[in-house]
């Protein structure tokens, strides 16, 4: 069964590919986020993919002076370069995709794209899983032969299951039953050449098998190891395959391809946790290491880096040696300077170049880091640092951005709200960017939500920032009550370079927006927050005392998200929903309300039929009675229902459903110096455009990533956006798109095909 709408649309075929290069930019302080799968280009070791948590992968091929991201509609679990093309890449995420012209373009190789039938995005994320006809297990490992590229080796299945599987033409069609490790994460495959079956080495979580000589054998793993996490080697003619495992935090090498092993303590044994060898000199590895503890008592201090072996695994030495907390930039790092070691934490992943054992990659929390001396130094190639001393992203953006905040008195500064590293200003336009929380209390700095400036003081501005982050995400309300939320409002009279708390009367909550009244005087500005799992607070004095207004809100702990004002000084309030499963009527609904009177009093307007997830509203700013409500869908039996865009003309008495194609719209937006024009954006990959007050709508071309969150217009610029995203910073480019780009979102499936590709084994669950 299919499950959703005919109108749902999917993935381009291979005849045309994905397409990635834009005239649009996403632009910040570079990284971030966590990044993930370093993989370097046996051709070229300035060539390298990275991933990230939040779906985007990205490529380099100047050694990470500069990258090209792109998106492949779900989080990217591994890479493969071609070890005989070096314009081939390979990449898995909802499938496995290939790019011929080294990450511009890319296309779905397995499953079948004539096997397709439809997307099933469901949860919170919107997490996608393709549908095909017949069914087709997950590649969950991924090697190909050094001799011949066409032929590839997979782990597939599932969590419970794997099995070995062989690809003679490159991916697309599979072949083999041969029971693998449950849990295999990790193939690796003897180079040697000339062989017509290499060796391969499969690890699974806690057991791991080998093929030799064209036979599957087990591979006996330590004794007492624990969790096989990771696995890598080091291979060359004369002393054969070098083997480092990471179990339960400890190396073990084995020099006899697994037969034996042996325990390989770094220097004061901290827990390691990541592992990679030099594949061409096997002697020669590198980990990365957390919790090594020196001293004792009030002298005692505990630090994270990279040790490297030269001798396999017979001794270690601590090349990159950081103190935990410690604020050391490595490079053009405005992380370690600003956030400290203990931001980025230890390494998650280390990468080795072929032919080059002294250069090394390193991904970790918030940065990508690159050593040409065998891990003494290191230099950052996620940002740069301009004369000026801020930072510009070097194309690698890993950061989920609520707000893009503009002062009305000075057009080169720019603010950006951020989850995880705050506040960020910009003094030039946007090229160069500094973090900008000065004066916030430090369990607030996480996350600012958002921001406004007074429109007739200059330098006054509001912030709303707190130490949960992630919301309006129910997964949040499902790790802790909302009554457990920190942060609060913050004020600044000096644009913004330092603040101070402004809470007084407003318990410590979440706040998610702040909305100031325009009309109010400038010497008693009237203001009001949205505060997540409180309810709405509103000050007459400027943010100096605040006062709770949920007169009418049926709800106990109101999760408000949004307050939105319209011509006639009335408010609307938008309530998200608390559970991905909440159904209509149950207490985890979302909710809209409206108040005609400042928010003393609020009463409920209904929702659309089947809504129970509202996200966003916006106005008509020259028509009151026109409103456009956002929506997240919810997923069924039947399909999705309730997402997407509704639109009232008598102020939410009745609504008609104007986008149906995206079922999970975050947020919606009013072009206030053209209403006709009403952009939204949501995790479907896409944003839209209409130009007829929402009678019809067309994808923004160029944009490509999968979770979108705002629309948000250039004052500087009326024929360019700003869409903020849920883990890829922000993009900047044409407001009605790049209509030279490939439009592959919304490509049909063609076709039914012709049944290829690797059925599970019967025996096999």
């Amino acid at each position: 069964m299919v499950r959703g709408k005919l109108g749902l649309f999917i993935l381009i075929v291979s005849t045309c590919g994905l397409l990635f290069a834009a005239e649009g930019a996403y632009i910040g302080p570079g990284g971030g986020g966590a990044f993930f799968e370093p993989t370097v280009s046996p051709h070229d070791p300035n060539q390298i993919l990275v991933a990230c948590d939040m779906t985007n992968g990205y490529f380099s091929d100047s050694g990470g002076r500069s990258w090209r991201s792109f998106n492949l509609r779900g989080r990217i679990r591994f890479f493969a370069f071609d070890p005989k093309d070096p314009k081939v890449l390979y990449a898995k995420s909802v499938g496995l995709w290939r790019s011929v012209d080294a990450g511009v373009t890319w296309s779905l190789v397995y499953p079948d794209p004539k096997e397709v039938r439809g997307i099933e995005m469901q949860g919170d994320h919107a997490g996608e899983d393709l549908i095909t006809d017949p069914s087709r297990p997950q590649i969950q490992a991924l090697a190909i032969d050094h001799g011949n590229s066409k032929t590839m080796y997979a782990a597939l299945g599932h969590k419970r299951a794997a099995w070995f599987a062989t690809s003679t033409d490159a991916g697309e069609t599979w072949k083999g039953d041969t029971p693998l490790p449950a849990g295999t994460h990790r193939l690796v495959v003897d180079p040697a050449p000339g062989v017509a079956t290499p060796d391969i080495y499969a690890l699974g979580t806690s057991s791991m098998a080998a093929r030799r000589h064209g036979k599957w054998v087990e591979v006996r793993a330590p004794a007492g190891a624990e969790s096989l996490s990771d696995l890598s080697a080091g291979f060359s003619g004369a002393q054969g395959a070098k083997l480092y495992l990471l179990a339960g935090g400890a190396v073990y090498v084995s020099g006899d391809a697994g037969a034996t092993w042996k325990k390989s303590p770094l220097p004061g044994e901290p827990e390691v946790r990541a592992i990679a060898a030099s594949p061409d000199h096997p002697e020669i590895a590198y980990a990365s290491y957390k919790n090594l503890e020196e001293g004792s008592g009030d002298k005692s201090l505990t630090y994270l880096g990279v040790a490297r072996t030269d001798d396999g695994g017979a001794t270690w030495k601590l090349v990159r040696k950081e103190k935990e907390g410690e604020h050391k930039p490595l490079g053009d790092d405005w992380i370690g300077e600003f956030f400290g070691s203990g931001y980025a934490a230890a390494p998650i992943a280390l990468v080795v170049a072929p032919n080059r054992p002294m250069t090394v990659y390193s991904t970790d929390a918030g940065r990508v880091l690159r050593s040409d001396d065998g891990g003494v130094n290191w230099k950052a190639i996620y940002s740069s640092r301009l004369n000026d001393g801020s930072f510009a992203g070097t194309g690698m953006e890993g950061t989920n951005a609520h707000g893009v905040h503009f002062d009305p008195f000075d057009s080169k500064r720019i603010f950006v709200s951020y989850t995880d590293i705050g506040l960020f200003r910009s003094e030039n336009g946007g090229v160069g960017w500094l973090p900008s929380t000065e004066g916030v209390p430090h369990n607030w700095r996480n996350t600012t939500y958002w921001m406004v400036f007074d429109p007739a003081v200059r330098g006054r501005a509001w912030a709303v920032m707190s130490k949960i982050h992630d919301l309006p995400r129910t997964k949040i309300f499902d790790r802790r009550p909302p009554s457990s939320f920190i942060g609060g409002v913050t004020i600044s009279d000096d644009g913004g370079r330092t603040w101070s708390k402004s809470s007084n009367g407003m318990p410590l909550t979440a706040p998610t927006y702040i909305l100031l009244d325009p009309t109010s005087p400038p010497n008693a500005r009237v203001l009001y927050v949205a505060a997540c799992g409180s309810g709405v607070y509103k000050s007459v004095d400027g943010g100096k005392n605040w006062i709770l207004k949920n007169g009418g809100i049926a709800e106990k702990e109101p999760r408000v998200w949004r307050i939105i004002r319209d011509t006639s000084g009335g408010l609307y309030l938008v309530i998200v929903r608390g559970r991905e499963e909440a159904a209509p009527g149950s207490g985890d609904d979302g909710a809209l309300y409206y108040s005609g009177d400042g928010a003393e009093h609020w009463r409920r307007v209904a929702l659309p039929e089947a809504v129970n997830g509202p996200t966003g509203l916006a106005v008509d700013p020259k028509n009151a009675d026109r409103v456009y409500l956002s929506a997240w869908g919810r997923f069924t039996e039947g399909g999705q229902e309730g997402g997407g865009i509704y639109l009232s003309t008598d102020r939410g008495t009745s609504w008609r459903h104007v986008l149906a194609a995206d079922g999970h719209v975050f947020d919606v937006t009013v072009d206030e110096h053209s209403p006709n024009v009403i952009y939204a954006a949501g995790f479907e990959s896409s944003a839209w455009r209409s130009k007829d007050s929402g009678v019809s709508w067309q994808r923004i071309a160029g944009f490509n990533f999968k979770w979108g969150q705002s629309v948000i217009p250039d004052p500087a610029d009326a024929s360019k956006i700003y869409i903020t995203t849920f883990g890829g910073g922000f993009w900047h480019g044409p407001a009605e798109g790049e209509k030279s780009k490939a439009d592959e979102i919304i490509t049909p499936v063609v076709g039914h095909g012709a049944g290829r590709g690797a059925a599970p084994p019967a025996h096999l669950p």
